[in-house]
């Protein structure tokens, strides 16, 4: 919603777009292991954390390109504010 923080519910909604389906719990999780303040949302450092650790169990760089496909609506190679506002919205 563009606060600056991510949600559960917004973080689910990343998640179904790249073909996943968390449950709730899982979506919270994911959150409590990289919420570093305690907030029950990730900010942008909480974020970054979470790639990083997420990118560690990828299985493949197509999966990583896909992922980037998604926010990229007009397929430039740049994830624009608006791509990344349309995706968590």
């Amino acid at each position: 919603d563009g606060d600056g923080c991510i949600t559960t519910k917004e973080l689910g909604t990343v998640m179904r777009s790249l073909g996943q389906n968390p449950t709730e719990a899982e979506l919270q999780d994911m959150i409590n292991e990289v919420d570093a303040d305690g907030s029950g949302t990730i900010d942008f450092p909480e974020f970054l954390n979470l790639m990083a650790r997420k990118m560690k169990d990828t299985d493949s760089e197509e999966e990583l390109k896909e992922a980037f496909r998604v926010f990229d609506k007009d397929q430039n190679g740049f994830i624009s504010a608006a791509e990344l506002r349309h995706v968590m919205t």
